[in-house]
């Protein structure tokens, strides 16, 4: 099932993008660190720990997936992106990372049934809450990305002047205004083609950071993930009404 696949990895880019900024110890961390009183010195000995762990699990979702690996995500995806505000960053950040919580919580939930400990494997169907929460993710990382663009933050705007725009105010303004409208979109009624455009959208969007390109990318995979997999199971509600498998006591 391609909603499957793109979950699996999506959820395994996350860990791996994250992971690797462990590794080369990303300074913005610090803050991080900070909100448990973890001083410099510490937090430096930490990240690539942390980094480590990160890559490995990322590797297991991609050889050998298990579904506690992706429930384990759900919960430190949710946990390092609420570290943003928690340090005095708008909460905004917290939203526009959705997707690295959502991709794993969607598959999670598509997974229903299945073992914790056992190898997943792809499901015949897609049950509606797995649908459900790719809309929400979906809409709350592109609203928290097009608030972001609204209150002016200076990275888009550093973005926007490399790229040769010279009112950068202006252009975020008609980007947070664009994504907004996608979130909204996609919380009433999702149309197709128009979630393969954002879903485009974001792919290139997420390349114009200045430093460490592709981790950038890579990290954002949730992002992309679950707008993919949202446009595969809108396909499929299409084609063919849902059908609900009650697991058997076996499975459970």
């Amino acid at each position: 099932m391609k909603v499957y696949q793109t979950l699996r990895i999506a959820s395994a880019m996350c860990f791996l993008g994250h992971g690797a900024f462990g590794i080369i110890t990303k300074a913005i961390w610090l803050n991080y660190f900070a909100v448990f009183g973890i001083g410099h010195d510490t937090a430096y000995r930490l990240m690539p720990v942390l980094g480590s762990v990160d890559i490995l699990l990322g590797l297991v979702l991609l050889v050998y997936p298990l579904r506690i690996v992706a429930a384990w995500l759900v919960i430190w995806g949710l946990f390092t992106a609420s570290l943003r505000p928690l340090s005095g960053e708008p909460l905004a950040e917290l939203f526009e990372r959705a997707g690295n919580f959502g991709a794993p919580l969607a598959l999670v939930l598509l997974t229903a049934g299945q073992g914790w400990f056992r190898r997943l494997t792809a499901p015949v169907n897609i049950d509606a809450r797995v649908v459900w929460c790719l809309r929400i993710a979906a809409c709350l990382l592109l609203a928290g990305h097009g608030w972001l663009n609204l209150i002016e933050k200076q990275t888009l705007l550093g973005q926007y002047a490399a790229l040769g725009f010279s009112d950068t105010a202006a252009v975020a303004r008609v980007v947070g205004a664009f994504e907004l409208l996608g979130a909204l979109t996609i919380l009433v009624k999702p149309l197709r083609s128009f979630v393969l455009i954002l879903l485009m959208w974001k792919m290139a969007t997420e390349l114009f950071y200045p430093h460490w390109e592709v981790f950038e990318w890579i990290e954002r995979g949730g992002s992309y993930g679950v707008l993919l997999a949202l446009w595969f199971s809108l396909r499929a509600q299409k084609s063919a009404p849902p059908i609900h498998i009650r697991a058997s006591p076996a499975q459970r």
